[in-house]
Parts: C-alpha cells; structure tokens; sequence
C-alpha cells in the first residue's frame, strides 16, 4: 500500500453535476440547464451518446407503447431531431454520427458546461452528502463541487466510488452478456430473406467449425435505408463489467469472434455474402452492471402489475429482456418464452417509474438515472435502453433544478417534480 496525496483545483462549482453523458446524462443535464441552473457534465469518451454513438447500438428502442408516446419530452425531441423514422416504429435506426451532432447542439444551446475524455476517479463524502469529486482529464487530474450529483454512468461508477449501497447480478453475482456492436457495408437488402431469422444456422455453422461458440441468441443486423448496417451480433460470455481486467479480456474475445459472424452471414444468409465489417464500437454494450440501491426498488412484480405510483415520474413499456446466460438450448429456450412470450405487453400497457427509485439511499444529495438506477434485475433488463434512460434523466435533471436550493433530493415536493415534467411533455397519465 502506498499514500498518495495531492491539491487539487476545484475547476468547477455548480448546482449540478453529471456523470456520464449517455442518454440518461444528457437528459439530466439538458433539464437542468433549461430549468435555469448551472451544470457540469463529465463524459469519459470524445462524444455523447454513451452505447447510441461509442457502442454503436444499432436502434433505439420502443419510445410508444403502440398507443402512447410513453418516451415524450427530452427524449422524443432527440430522436425527431435525430430521425425521420415514424414514431411507432419499434427499432428506430440510429445513425450515430447525426446523433452525436444532435447531442452536441442541444447541450451547447442550453448553456451545459461539459468536457469530454473526463472520467471519475474518486468522489469524497460527508456523512451523507457528495462534498466533491475527482475527475481526470488531459489537463490532469482536479476536483467540481455542486449542490446535487447525478449518477448517469450505466455502471453506478459515481455511488459506487462514493462507497453506496448496490446490487450486482443474480444470486450469484453473474449479469447479463454483453456484445461489441458493429458496422458493417455490402449487404444486398433486396435479395435477403426475410422469413429466415439471423440465427437460423447457427448449429450448422457451429459444427462446420465456421463458429468457435455455439450461441444461439443472435440479434442480428439492422439495415439502414442508406446501406449501412448496425451489427448486434455475438455475446461477450462470462465477463464483469467492473473489473478492467475482465472487459479487456472480453473485447479482445469479441473483436476475434465478429471474424467467424463475418464468415457466417457470408456462407449462410443470403442478401450477405458480400458483407464487410468496416468497425467495431470503441466501448463493449453492456446491458447489466451494479444497480443503485435506491428508496424504492423497481421489481418483476411492478412490470406483472402494470404499477402506478403517487410520486410516477414516468412510464414505460418494453420487455423484460434478459439474454442468455450462456450457450444452451434450454437457456436459449427460456430467453425466446420470456422475451416474446410470457414478458411482454399488449398495446397500450405499461408500468410506472417512483421517484424513489432515483434516489440512493446512501446519500442525500445524489441521484441517480439509466440502467443503474434502483431496480431488481429482470426489471432492470426493461428500463436498462435508451428510451428508459431519457425518461429517467430527465426527472433525475429536473428534479436535481428543485433540490438544488436546499442540497437534499428527498426535501422536493413530488407534485411541483410531476408538474414541471408534465410541462416539459413527460408522459404523466395519472398526474392530472
């Protein structure tokens, strides 16, 4: 062990600050600037956008709830802005260059200070309250100070280094695979199939020796009208995501095993066999990470009950989306039941978000959005993409404008929170 000391700067002192700016942080700080507070962002890659941009996930998904815009708000004006797709499509295709511009624009008209290559690195706490954090940057390393703090990293990396209370994984610790989304050119869209899913000779080439892993979960391709493909292809098996050295060992997995689909799709699916993978993301998708411990923890039981909430900030509606677990055929079995089958709405259905489960019951100046927030883990396989994360960023944003007065998220009334969304065209049915 070694003692490390050193001064550090406070560069910045605001009334919010923004860990992460993915959906959920670009939400939560575009809310807090519009409703007059100062705010700053610190994103760790070059761009906003979070799994949309560096991720390269090729589609958002459902902002409808085949009756409702049940995404409305920040999160519609982004993906109109972004997107000349028909609300109600269900995949809406992402070009992620045109999103980051999107991003960009909006977070420099509302006044957002933000750097990107920002990362936190610690966080020091007061009793209860965040006093500062460290972040490091080009420049070196130095410390922001604000009345609240919002934890929009996808991993909880905020609550996690301030030493709060969270859940990771099943019983045994073990999350969701990830899976290195992709680009790719060359594909035929007009002599594909498409009565043959993605995965249908996937045992085939398994034998063949064509693939090293005989996964039979394949999302597949999403082909743009411009002839660009999205890949969410392939799954990062047995890696945590918090650990450094797990996820480098699995991006190396993954970029290896992106060759054998290259080869796959062009021996077996027609439409593909002159299809070339141009990149892979710069950042692996994970779905699962640490989940906050918040007031109230979203469960299976809430998505059952289609729940309603006195203190809803607002709803949504996709499946509970848990992927395999590993390479089994029952594994893959109860994948296809509980995703297309026994986990998933009707037309306009869908469950409330509390307020609570934004807060972490570990501090009282912090909150938190996107897929850490407090949620069991099949809920959190619903409420983890990306139009969850603008819902929730953009209470967590307006939210963080109330508390910022009095430093303390619990002290705001929950009826001027629901107000102040339903005004900002948050999806608030039942607040009236």
């Amino acid at each position: 062990m070694m003692l490390y000391q050193k001064e550090l700067q406070i560069k910045y002192d605001v009334d919010v600050f923004v860990a992460g700016g993915g959906a959920a942080g670009v939400a939560a700080a575009l809310s807090a600037a519009r409703e007059g507070k100062s705010v700053f962002l610190a994103e760790a890659m070059g761009c906003f956008g979070g799994l949309g941009t560096s991720g390269l996930v090729p589609a958002f998904a459902p902002f409808t709830d085949g009756v409702n815009t049940v995404c409305d708000g920040v999160g519609k004006e982004i993906r109109d802005a972004a997107s000349d797709e028909p609300l109600d499509t269900y995949w809406t295709q992402i070009d992620a260059e045109k999103l980051k511009l999107v991003y960009d624009k909006l977070l420099t008209e509302a006044g957002v200070s933000f750097s990107f290559f920002t990362t936190v690195t610690d966080v020091v706490v007061e009793n209860d309250k965040i006093d500062y954090v460290v972040l490091n940057a080009k420049s070196g390393t130095f410390a922001a100070k604000a009345k609240i703090y919002i934890d929009c990293t996808g991993d909880g990396d905020l609550c996690a280094l301030a030493g709060g209370a969270f859940e990771q994984g099943d019983e045994n610790g073990q999350v969701m695979p990830a899976t290195l989304c992709s680009t790719w050119v060359g594909a035929d869209f007009n002599q594909i199939d498409r009565t043959v899913s993605d995965n249908a000779f996937i045992e085939d080439a398994y034998r063949a020796g064509i693939l090293s892993v005989c996964d039979r979960h394949l999302p597949g391709m999403f082909n743009r009208p411009d002839g660009i493909s999205g890949g969410n292809v392939g799954h990062i098996f047995d890696m945590n995501p918090t650990d450094e050295v797990s996820v480098t060992e699995g991006m190396l997995r993954a970029r290896k095993s992106l060759q054998e689909y290259q080869n796959y799709y062009r021996t077996y699916l027609k439409g593909y066999e002159n299809v070339q993978m141009i990149t892979t993301a710069a950042i692996p998708g994970i779905r699962e990470s640490r989940r906050i411990t918040c007031d109230y923890t979203l469960g299976l039981d809430d998505f059952i009950n289609r729940a309603t909430f006195p203190d809803e900030i607002g709803r949504y509606c996709y499946p509970i989306d848990i992927h395999v677990k590993n390479t089994s055929a029952e594994e893959y079995k109860r994948f296809t039941e509980e995703y297309e089958q026994n986990m998933r709405y009707k037309a306009g259905e869908s469950y409330g978000i509390p307020y609570r489960s934004l807060i972490p019951v570990s501090f009282s100046n912090v909150l938190v959005a996107g897929r850490c927030m407090g949620c069991d883990q099949k809920m959190q396989a619903s409420i983890r993409v990306m139009p969850g994360c603008f819902i929730t960023g953009q209470a967590a944003g307006v939210a963080a404008s109330l508390a910022a007065d009095t430093g303390d998220v619990r002290s705001i009334s929950v009826e001027t929170l629901q107000d102040k969304l339903k005004e900002a065209n948050a999806y608030l049915p039942n607040r009236k």
